[in-house]
């Protein structure tokens, strides 16, 4: 939230005057140790549900001003886009003395969001990023108790409600790529989406624009898994069909698997199909032929989450932060065949 005070964890003492009852009754409720009056349970335990509270001596000891910890909510870790970012924040964070945590909210149900923010906020937290890459961060920063300093990072142009947001114009991309892909002279782009997160992806939004505006047929999506895999069993498919001259993938591994599939049934990248990736990943410049993709700078998008949540810190009121990713033009796009 975009609140000048520092986020307070609540303390027992906030729970005993929410149940209006005394601390000691608090602490034997919730360690069990002795009998507590069932009436005066329900209200302590109420109490607690409505506070948020957590137990934690090291962080309840702590004053906000020596807070050096970033709690980091995500539903990944490994794929690139993920670690890039957590590349980011960290390097930005390192640069100021800070730390920062990662939690993994296994999926988008509420009992695996809550379990991440009770983890996430049970450390010395001074405010979290939460990478709404999926439906899983989605849910929680949705989460996330008011008051704690917050901050989103992801996809898009912008951001309803009052949280701060560093952002990747994927919609900007998507209409690039496709603009690009007319302009060599292709009837129309199909697209090999990756699955959609629970959220509307900018890349195909772009993509379907563009098309649109540009009067050209609008074909059905494919959707994949973000696996090279997936796209390789859509590459053998399109490999069959005649009306396919320029494919725009939802990201490299995508990209490189259709580009194999094409190439082991005897087609020619980009002779007889071009093929767009998104991300510009580590060595799909070493391709063969190499990836024409969209550089997505995920490491200045840690980097600028995290300084919106210094902002925060300070008291300010930051604004959200939005870049736009660059076509990067290769070997695997060309006009069609005449």
């Amino acid at each position: 939230m975009t609140s000048s005070k520092p986020y307070r964890a609540p303390v027992l003492a906030d729970v005993a005057r929410e149940a209006a009852v005394s601390v000691p009754t608090v602490s034997r409720v919730l360690n069990g140790s002795k009998y507590v009056n069932p009436e005066l349970a329900r209200r302590v335990n109420d109490a607690v549900k409505t506070l948020g509270y957590r137990p934690n001596g090291a962080a309840r000891s702590l004053r906000s001003s020596q807070r050096t910890l970033v709690s980091v909510l995500t539903g990944a870790t490994v794929n690139y886009g993920y670690s890039r970012t957590f590349e980011g924040i960290e390097n930005a964070a390192r640069r100021v003395g800070m730390s920062v945590s990662i939690t993994v909210v296994e999926s988008a149900d509420d009992a695996h969001v809550h379990h991440a923010i009770d983890l996430a906020l049970s450390q010395p937290t001074a405010g979290a990023i939460v990478l709404e890459f999926d439906r899983a961060g989605i849910r929680a920063a949705r989460s996330l108790p008011e008051g704690l300093p917050s901050v989103v990072a992801g996809g898009g142009s912008r951001r309803t409600g009052g949280v701060p947001a560093a952002l990747i114009d994927e919609r900007a991309a998507g209409r690039r790529v496709v603009e690009y892909l007319l302009r060599l002279g292709h009837r129309t782009v199909h697209h090999v989406a990756g699955p959609t997160e629970g959220k509307h992806s900018g890349r195909t939004e772009g993509w379907r624009a563009a098309l649109k505006e540009s009067g050209a047929p609008v074909p059905q999506v494919m959707y994949a898994e973000w696996d090279a895999a997936s796209g390789y069993r859509w590459g053998e498919r399109i490999a069959g069909r005649d009306d396919v001259t320029a494919v725009f993938c939802g990201n490299d591994e995508i990209a490189l698997g259709v580009m194999r599939a094409l190439t082991d049934r005897g087609l020619d990248v980009p002779a007889d199909v071009s093929v767009v990736g998104f991300d510009d990943q580590p060595l799909v410049s070493l391709w063969r032929p190499s990836l024409t993709t969209v550089d997505q700078d995920f490491e200045d998008l840690g980097a600028r989450a995290f300084k919106l949540l210094s902002q925060l810190l300070e008291g300010e009121q930051p604004r959200t932060s939005v870049a736009t990713p660059e076509l990067v033009v290769r070997e695997s796009t060309a006009p069609p065949r005449s």
